[in-house]
């Protein structure tokens, strides 16, 4: 059974809305998150991406799609991502 301080951490786990750009692993995807940035400097805003490898455990998710994915423990080497949903749906 899961104690209270176990269920607070479950909810603070970080989560990202992204976009799936490879499906072509078994129950893996490659979602790209983008984020706006300001430079300190110079106040010109950015725009940063950067890649998950995320754990798709029912193959859903296809190129193009926008998903939710949560952080999660290790799952192998590169996947500590999970998939949420699929907020989305790729346009065919």
């Amino acid at each position: 059974m899961a104690t209270p301080d176990e269920k607070a951490r479950r909810v603070l786990r970080k989560q990202r809305v992204g976009t799936v750009v490879s499906a072509r692993m078994d129950k893996t995807i490659i979602v790209r998150v983008e984020r706006r940035v300001r430079h300190a400097l110079y106040g010109k805003e950015m725009l940063k991406t950067k890649r998950f490898h995320v754990h798709d455990d029912r193959n859903e998710a296809k190129e193009g799609d926008q998903v939710r994915i949560m952080e999660t423990r290790p799952l192998s080497k590169m996947k500590h991502w999970r998939l949420i949903e699929v907020i989305r749906q790729a346009e065919v």
